[in-house]
């Protein structure tokens, strides 16, 4: 009976990570036909990718703090919103900034929505069960990905990005109105917002949009540019005010107890080396296609899909080994499959098959799927029921920042060099083969630097 209440009471969340993960595979495609539509360069793809970052990673803390005290249908309920409000914004969006201020609002609703989700898996799925729950989270979020991009290129291809954004608008409407009729089938108790720890909520908002905004701006303004300084100092400030802030704050918004484990440290560490690799090899992909192959620009979109597809196998068929097995051997064996995938891109050439590209990237997909899992139960093992939003928010702020920042460094690289290439004389084909191999090298170092740190960590299944 306990089983079918809390998989009963799931079903809102559920929704909610379907939302997300379905529209998630709709914006895959979105910044290259923004940029090819308003006629920019290829290297603002990342300033679209880095609107929709800071958002979701900056705010995830706060809103899953928020979430403790008003609730988690409430907040679930105000994430959807913020959600269909910012895809209508951006598909009215007149030019580029107005476009990204959106994508942020965007980014707001998605940060709403994953600490509450995680926050059930930890507070009403069965201890033993907790890396089947995040699994099952998982496959949901990868599983409503997989038809996007394809889904999305073609819509594109038809109707143009706007009409794209609409449905998306429609969907969160559609996702809304069934979860605000959903019961919840337990109700935790909520906290007070009295003394809510609102300067830090600020500044960690500040310190982490700049520190996501570091590499970007090195690599598309220039590391001695002006705009570059300005950045870095200003994350540096904010960073140093958000220490002292958070020292003396009564209920801070990043709880030094729970971030100073060694599990939270290595796993943050490990993820910085190998999340940005999904994200930064589907903008890149497309981007890749386009030069190579242009009237098969669909290649990139069956490739993306079938990268989703991976990571929902990997969530089901290697993340609740995690339950089973030492989570540390499961996370090894997971980094190594995304070592192969990122080595596949090696043997990308100006006529790549749909094969190798769909092998590539659905190989790193399964690899990610599963260590994506892993890692939450590696975290928040042993985390409080009463500070759940608030420990998945401050998890969920590192995990999405890891992947956007992976982006930040991984795009640009990849898109400049090309550049460079064709600066220099090289064919624009022959730039983008050349560029694409040197970052499945860089790919495979970060990957093998995290298969060490992920040796470190502490063991949790004793003997």
């Amino acid at each position: 009976m306990e089983s079918k209440s809390y998989q009963k009471g799931f079903l809102p969340y559920a929704l909610a990570a379907f939302l997300v993960g379905a529209v998630g595979g709709f914006g895959a495609v979105l910044g290259p036909a923004v940029v090819q539509d308003m006629n920019l360069p290829y290297n603002n793809t990342t300033w679209i990718s880095l609107a929709l970052a800071m958002s979701t990673a900056a705010c995830a803390p706060i809103l899953g703090k928020l979430g403790d005290a008003i609730g988690r249908k409430t907040t679930l309920l105000l994430g959807i919103a913020l959600y269909g409000i910012g895809n209508a914004g951006a598909a009215l969006a007149p030019s580029l900034p107005i476009l990204l201020i959106f994508r942020f609002v965007v980014g707001v609703g998605a940060a709403a929505i994953a600490p509450v989700v995680m926050g059930y898996i930890i507070t009403e799925f069965p201890k033993d069960a907790m890396a089947r729950g995040f699994s099952l989270y998982m496959m949901i979020s990868s599983g409503a990905v997989i038809f996007g991009p394809t889904l999305g290129s073609l819509i594109i291809g038809t109707w143009g990005w706007r009409i794209m954004l609409w449905i998306c608008t429609g969907l969160s409407l559609a996702t809304y109105l069934v979860c605000a009729a959903c019961k919840e089938t337990h109700t935790p108790p909520r906290k007070s917002l009295a003394g809510f720890d609102v300067s830090g909520g600020v500044l960690v908002l500040i310190a982490f949009s700049l520190l996501l905004c570091v590499p970007s701006f090195g690599q598309n303004i220039g590391w001695t540019s002006g705009a570059f300084a300005l950045v870095l100092v200003g994350a540096v400030a904010a960073f140093a005010a958000l220490t002292v802030v958070e020292k003396r704050a009564a209920k801070p918004i990043l709880s030094g107890s729970f971030m100073m484990r060694k599990a939270f440290i290595l796993s943050v560490a490990a993820l910085f080396l190998t999340n940005g690799l999904m994200q930064a090899n589907m903008t890149n992909t497309i981007v890749f296609v386009n030069y190579t192959q242009p009237e098969n620009s669909l290649f990139s979109g069956y490739a993306i899909s079938l990268m989703y597809l991976g990571m929902a196998l990997g969530s089901v068929l290697i993340g609740p080994q995690g339950d089973k097995r030492e989570p540390k051997y499961v996370l090894i064996f997971s980094l190594a499959i995304t070592a192969v995938g990122c080595a596949l891109m090696l043997l990308f050439s100006e006529k790549t098959p749909v094969w190798l590209l769909i092998a590539a990237l659905g190989i790193l997909g399964l690899g990610l799927g599963g260590n994506g899992t892993v890692f939450m139960k590696v975290v928040l093992s042993g985390l409080d029921a009463e500070a759940a939003g608030a420990g998945t928010g401050t998890y969920g702020l590192f995990r999405d920042l890891s992947a956007p920042f992976g982006v930040a460094v991984l795009v640009p690289l990849f898109t400049n060099t090309v550049a460079s290439g064709i600066a220099a004389g090289t064919a624009p084909a022959t730039a983008a083969v050349s560029s694409i191999r040197f970052l499945s090298l860089v790919e495979i170092a970060c990957v093998a630097a995290g298969i060490a740190v992920v040796c470190l960590l502490p063991v949790l299944r004793k003997k």
